[in-house]
């Protein structure tokens, strides 16, 4: 008996697990070892799969460089030799260990993929605590800001000749 009920006998599947056999009409199929499970049992441990590590990817963590290595391509080779042949390979370097700092003056905070803000005015990395511009002492660009004042007196055609003044900025001529 595949599938289905007298009625419908191609809707449906039944789950594979020795335990259930359940009628299932939305069955779930394990892409690692094809068979057919119901909503209960469609996860790699709640089924028992044999072949779960089919499509993942081990990786060991270097302690002196912090590189990962990944292990996957390499059966039945033990990682300390993936290591060892890692050390000797020249590619560990421990002053790679060293992780970005937070740039703000006396802060010594370690940036992170979460706790790290880019400032959109200076383009800088900072720590959460410093992502005001304020807080990190902010020096935006004067080329942009000139950009937008030179853009400014283009699109005012009748100002030419007098200054465009703008806060904070040296005095641009018009045309």
């Amino acid at each position: 008996m595949d599938g289905g009920s007298e009625a419908f006998p191609d809707l449906g599947r039944h789950c594979q697990n020795l335990d259930c056999h359940q009628l299932d009409f939305l069955p779930f199929t394990c892409n690692a070892c094809n068979k057919v499970f119901c909503l209960e049992h469609r996860s790699y441990k709640s089924h028992a799969c044999p072949k779960s590590d089919v499509n993942s990817r081990k990786v060991v963590v270097c302690e002196i460089c912090s590189a990962s290595i990944e292990t996957t391509g390499h059966d039945g080779e033990d990682e300390k030799n993936i290591l060892e042949r890692h050390g000797k390979s020249g590619d560990c370097d421990p002053k790679k260990k060293k992780k970005p700092a937070c740039p703000v003056r006396r802060c010594k905070e370690v940036l992170t993929f979460s706790n790290t803000a880019t400032c959109k005015i200076c383009q800088i990395k900072v720590c959460l605590k410093h992502r005001f511009p304020a807080d990190h002492a902010c020096k935006p660009s004067l080329l942009d800001k000139n950009k937008f004042l030179v853009a400014l007196a283009a699109r005012n055609g009748k100002n030419c000749g007098k200054k465009v003044v703008a806060p904070t900025t040296p005095a641009v001529e018009a045309c």
